[in-house]
């Protein structure tokens, strides 16, 4: 048993903050009292706040090994499969450095305090036992979104393509599809269908930019976000331009939006409409999105995005609003049992030296990697500072 004591604790899903105590037991937190507890291990948090860890909602970490490679260059000419820079640097590297760099990306998010990940993962079944291996002696909890080459070949049937889904989904938790300017419609609802069957995630990367939605519309009369919510995929990441009445459709389909603010800022792509998304009661979450131009580091991507959409819209913008989006949202998106510190749930926690009377402003605006004090995975001491 441990007890985190003396802390300031960010409690339930409103994230409010009251001073307790957290005892957690196996992979558990069992109680939160004001009570002194007196058995077992104690992990003293006097002026720190007690927070849930954070999930990174998008992440390409197979790029770890092409950092700052590319800048300047459009987005297509750096990621687009199968010919883009990044993919090109992927097929020359070796296995070993693949591995190294995923290595070095996933200690930083632990160290950021990040306790899950979801990963676009490239590559096919080699790609995910890749991070299979990278990830082994690392205590981070991944969800891995599989893809393979044939979801771009128009030559290859759809019963071959159900075959290959069906085979990548024993190894991963669902498919993270690039986009629509690579993959015919019918090969994403495909998809889309074998994932709601397994009970998997369905994702795609939709209207990241303007260029997007105008071919989209040239060719099909549909915005990409009406093809994906007509697609029935679960999970849309970016969505920086949605055109009149994409809002609306993914509200009304119950679809999450992966927001990348700092993505889209480096890619020249725009400022994603947050607040316009939660008018529309959409659950929103935020992801670092490419390392290979982005530290994996929720810290920086919460207080980007705070900031630049207040700055968009000039008006007030709760930083609630943006923690959640770090922590609960996509708890509740991916079905996890964490992302708030209640009793039953999964003890996933940072513990966070505190800088101001604001709990969630400190956290956003104020701290560094160094002034995390501990990270608790499913129960287990990560590190104590």
């Amino acid at each position: 048993m441990i007890t985190i004591e003396n802390g300031k604790v960010l409690y339930g899903e409103g994230m409010g903050a009251i001073k307790a105590n957290v005892v957690i037991e196996d992979d558990k937190i069992v109680e939160i009292t004001k009570d002194k507890v007196k058995n077992g291990k104690k992990i003293d948090a006097k002026g720190c706040i007690v927070a849930p860890a954070f999930i990174n909602s998008h992440v390409h970490i197979g790029d770890s090994i092409a950092c700052d490679v590319g800048d300047g260059k459009t987005i297509a000419e750096i990621v687009k499969p199968p010919n883009g820079l990044k993919h090109r640097i992927l097929e020359e590297s070796k296995p070993e450095e693949i591995i190294n760099s995923m290595k070095r990306s996933m200690n930083d998010m632990l160290a950021s305090g990040t306790s899950t990940f979801v990963d676009f993962r490239e590559g096919g079944l080699e790609g995910i036992l890749l991070l299979e291996e990278a990830s082994e002696d690392i205590q981070i909890r991944k969800i891995v979104l599989g893809r393979d080459n044939s979801f771009f070949d128009p030559d290859v049937g759809k019963g071959e393509i159900k075959s290959i889904t069906k085979n990548l989904l024993k190894s991963c938790d669902g498919i993270g599809l690039s986009g629509f300017g690579e993959i015919r419609d019918e090969v994403v609802a495909l998809i889309a269908k074998i994932c709601e069957k397994h009970g998997k995630i369905s994702a795609i990367h939709t209207a990241e930019y303007e260029k997007l939605q105008e071919d989209s519309i040239k060719a099909t009369g549909k915005s990409e976000v009406q093809r994906a919510v007509e697609a029935d995929l679960n999970t849309l990441i970016h969505v920086t331009s949605p055109v009149r009445g994409d809002l609306k459709l993914i509200g009304d389909s119950g679809s999450s939006v992966v927001s990348c603010p700092r993505s889209n800022g480096t890619l020249s792509v725009g400022i994603p409409p947050l607040s316009d998304m939660l008018k529309h009661k959409i659950n929103v979450l935020l992801g670092t999105d490419n390392i290979m131009f982005n530290s994996p580091n929720m810290l920086r991507e919460m207080e980007y995005a705070l900031k630049v959409t207040r700055g968009y819209y000039r008006e007030y913008f709760s930083p609630a609003e943006i923690f959640k989006m770090a922590t609960v949202n996509a708890a509740n998106a991916f079905g996890l049992d964490t992302g708030c510190i209640k009793e039953e749930s999964t003890a996933d926690i940072i513990i966070v030296k505190e800088f101001s009377g604001n709990s969630i402003l400190s956290l956003i605006n104020r701290t560094e990697p160094k002034d995390i004090v501990g990270l608790i995975t499913e129960g287990n001491i990560v590190y104590i500072n």
